[in-house]
């Protein structure tokens, strides 16, 4: 047996509701919580920057960025001073990018061991010289 057909006044009603769909909603866009980074160093994040970052492995002004929580510019600003000082090396600087290490205490200890051997060995020499010119002068006698 076959089902009864449904009349057409139905079929239009059935369509015209399918069609009706509800609108989209649009979800609310993620914002980004505006993080608000010093623009000057004060004391401690001062003492900070030179106690801990020349520890750090990896040293980006990103990486100051995020665990000092100062601006950009204040960050590239520290890093070449730290760099001038000597607490940190380059690996690798480029226009976009400047990437420093922690300075090892390998690097500085012979540069520190060589000052001293050359004072040592300077120090032997003006004694043979004195030495010399005893000798000179006992000659003379």
């Amino acid at each position: 047996m076959q089902p009864p057909k449904a009349d057409k006044a139905s079929k239009i009603a059935k369509a015209m509701a399918g069609g009706k769909a509800k609108k989209k909603k649009w979800s609310k866009g993620r914002t980004k919580d505006k993080s608000n980074n010093a623009v000057v160093f004060d004391k401690i994040t001062f003492d900070k920057l030179f106690k801990e970052v020349p520890t750090y492995k990896l040293i980006t002004p990103s990486v100051l960025v995020d665990r000092l929580k100062i601006n950009g510019s204040l960050a590239r600003v520290a890093i070449r001073d730290l760099a001038g000082k000597g607490l940190i090396k380059p690996v690798v600087v480029s226009k976009k990018q400047i990437i420093y290490t922690r300075a090892t205490a390998e690097e500085a200890a012979p540069a520190a061991a060589a000052a001293p051997a050359e004072k040592k060995a300077k120090a032997p020499k003006k004694k043979a010289a004195a030495a010399v010119e005893e000798d000179d002068v006992e000659a003379d006698d």
